[in-house]
């Protein structure tokens, strides 16, 4: 876990853990790494430019990462999300703020897992898993 935008609305790294945790369900006992960068708005816009094209800072970016490597631990990849767009974000929607947090790290691991929501069945089954992983988390559907 980095912290390259630091302020007092991002999340501990026990949070990050719980949550992500609870998006990979069992996988967990496979030794799984995954990497969260929390940043500014100005490495979220260069990120979401270079990689997908859009020149926007975006709250989450999914990155893949390598897979198994030789020490036996499955690199599943990297989520890089921008600490001022959540906070306005979770504002603008009425949204508890770690709400929002726990709904965009299990969003982005999901999108790790290779959920996608680019086709519209696609999206409800992504969306039904967040819905109950969240659920389970304590939080309501974030969709509602």
């Amino acid at each position: 876990m980095t912290y390259a935008a630091r302020r007092p609305w991002v999340p501990r790294r026990e949070q990050f853990f719980r949550w992500a945790s609870a998006a990979l369900g069992g996988a967990t006992r496979r030794r799984i790494v995954i990497s969260i960068r929390v940043v500014g708005e100005r490495r979220s816009r260069t990120l979401n430019a270079r990689y997908r094209h859009k020149d926007r800072p975006t709250n989450v970016l999914s990155f893949e990462g390598p897979g198994r490597v030789p020490e036996g631990r499955n690199y599943l990849g990297e989520l890089v999300i921008c600490a001022p767009l959540v906070a306005r974000e979770a504002r603008a929607q009425d949204k508890r703020s770690c709400a929002h947090w726990a709904h965009l790290t299990v969003h982005g691991v999901l999108h790790l897992l290779g959920f996608d929501h680019e086709r519209r069945a696609e999206a409800r089954r992504m969306a039904a898993r967040e819905i109950q992983i969240l659920d389970r988390l304590g939080f309501s559907n974030p969709y509602a």
